[in-house]
C-alpha cells in the first residue's frame, strides 16, 4: 500500500514542477514583449544592437553653416505606428497586418510606412547629402510624433530592417552610434519650427495646389542666402500641413510619389548647385 502512494506522489510532484516550468516560460515570452521603455528586456536590446549595426554613417563631406546654406526636409504624416500583433509589438502595414487592421476596424491603405523609408532613401542616398548641403531630416507620424534623423545615418536598404530601427526608436526615443554617444535618431518635442533656421523658405508640395511651377524655374528665383525647407506627405493619401509653409506648391501635372517628389526637388538642386 505504502509503495503505490509514494510513486502516486511523486507523479503529482512532477506535474506541478512541469506546470510552473510552463507558467514561468509564458511569463518570459510575454515578457520579452513589453514596450522597452517599460521593461528592460536583455534579449530585445540585443536585436536593437544588431539592427544598429546597419546604420555605421555614409561618408558625406561635412556641412559648414557659416559659409553655406543648406537644405532641410520634413516628412510630414509618416506612417509609423506601434501595436501588438499577437505576442510582439509590431509597425502596422497593410501588406502584413491587413487582418489585424480589418478587424480593427482600420483601412489597411492607410498604412504605409513604405513609403517614408523610399523617402528616406532617396534624400540620405542623394549627392546632395553627399556633397554635405542637407543639414537636417525630420518627420512626423501621423499620431504627431516627431522625430529627427542625422544626414550621415545610413538607413536599411530593406524594409525589414527599416522597420526594426523605426519599432526600437518609437520605443526607446533614441538610438544611438555604435561604440559613440552620438544619437542617430531621436524624438524631439514638437513642433518643428523651432528647429528650422530663421533665414529660411518652407516650401510645401501638392498635387491639388493651384500653384504650378517646375523645380528648376522655382529655385532658380530663390536667392542663394536662403535656407530651403521642403515639406513633403510621407502618406498615402491626403494633404499636409500647410500652414508653417511660406508657399504650396505642385510641381507636376500628376500625383506623385513622395520619393519621386524629392527625387525632383534634389536634381533642381543639383543644377541649381553643381553638384555632381
Amino acid at each position: 500500500m505504502v509503495r503505490p502512494y509514494a510513486m502516486k506522489s511523486r507523479k503529482r510532484k512532477k506535474r506541478e514542477e512541469n506546470y510552473d516550468r510552463e507558467e514561468l516560460e509564458k511569463f518570459i515570452e510575454e515578457d520579452t514583449t513589453a514596450t522597452t521603455t517599460v521593461v528592460k528586456d536583455t534579449q530585445h536590446e540585443k536585436k536593437a544592437e544588431e539592427v544598429i549595426d546597419e546604420l555605421p554613417g555614409i561618408p558625406v563631406v561635412p556641412y559648414n553653416h557659416n559659409t553655406k546654406t543648406g537644405v532641410i526636409f520634413v516628412l510630414e504624416r509618416a506612417s509609423l505606428e506601434v501595436a501588438k500583433v499577437g505576442k510582439s509589438y509590431q509597425i502596422l502595414n497593410s501588406e502584413d497586418h491587413s487582418n489585424f487592421l480589418r478587424k480593427n476596424n482600420r483601412n489597411p491603405a492607410d498604412y504605409r510606412p513604405d513609403i517614408v523609408h523610399q523617402a528616406l532613401l532617396t534624400i540620405l542616398d542623394s549627392p546632395l547629402n553627399k556633397a554635405g548641403r542637407l543639414q537636417a531630416v525630420y518627420v512626423k507620424t501621423e499620431k504627431g510624433v516627431l522625430f529627427e534623423i542625422k544626414p550621415h545615418v545610413r538607413i536599411p536598404r530593406t524594409y525589414k530592417r527599416f522597420s526594426g530601427i523605426m519599432l526600437q526608436l518609437l520605443q526607446k526615443l533614441s538610438i544611438s552610434a555604435v561604440g559613440k554617444r552620438e544619437k542617430l535618431l531621436r524624438v524631439i518635442k514638437n513642433p518643428v519650427t523651432q528647429y528650422l533656421p530663421i533665414n529660411s523658405r518652407k516650401i510645401g508640395f501638392s498635387y491639388s495646389s493651384e500653384k504650378s511651377a517646375t523645380m528648376k524655374d522655382y529655385l532658380t528665383a530663390v536667392s542663394d542666402d536662403v535656407n530651403l525647407v521642403f515639406v513633403v506627405g510621407a502618406m498615402a493619401h491626403g494633404k499636409i500641413d500647410k500652414e508653417y509653409t511660406d508657399d504650396f506648391i505642385s510641381i507636376s501635372d500628376y500625383p506623385l510619389s513622395a520619393a519621386w517628389c524629392i527625387f525632383r526637388i534634389c536634381e533642381a538642386l543639383h543644377l541649381k548647385w553643381k553638384i555632381h
